[in-house]
């Protein structure tokens, strides 16, 4: 890995570092960019997301390539859950639709371990689908970033 490459915060993480690495977390994914998505993580990280096992950013891309063409219209929520030196733990809640218009919200629980480099390199994410329908929705913003005045998953009741 080069030396160049940072991602701002580093751990140990406080409080308001670890927040803003959440946030950002969750910027990122909602955009739905798969590479760039990939950019967050270390070039050998490891995965374990349900099932399914992926190491380095290649596979991270294609996993995420396949989730993402599969769950459309897909709106994440990520909120911190607890903290401590290079690791993060955080809950969150997501909504999509199949290909049929079948919407689910998606619930989980991940854990992250960061290098010195704040890159992420390893994630475990444990994950429960739960079919609504569409007017049970509760994530309405525009694809894209969550608005700042978007409530989180607390404020929805989640």
């Amino acid at each position: 890995m080069s030396n160049t490459e940072i991602r701002h915060p580093v751990p140990p993480f406080n409080r308001e570092t670890a927040l803003t690495k959440v946030r950002l977390a969750e910027d990122g994914w909602n955009t739905r960019d798969a590479e760039r998505v990939s950019l967050a993580y270390t070039t050998d990280s490891a995965w374990r997301n349900r099932a399914e096992f992926a190491t380095g950013r290649r596979e991270i891309v294609d996993f995420l390539t396949r989730k993402w063409n599969r769950e459309l219209d897909y709106r994440l929520i990520k909120e911190l859950w607890a903290f401590e030196g290079n690791r993060i733990a955080v809950r969150y809640a997501y909504e999509w639709h199949d290909d049929s218009n079948h919407w689910f919200r998606s619930y989980g629980n991940e854990n992250w371990e960061f290098d010195e480099n704040g890159l992420m390199q390893r994630r475990f994410a444990c994950i429960n689908d739960l079919p609504i329908k569409e007017s049970e929705r509760k994530f309405h913003w525009p694809l894209g970033r969550r608005p700042d005045d978007h409530p989180g998953l607390t404020e929805l009741g989640l």
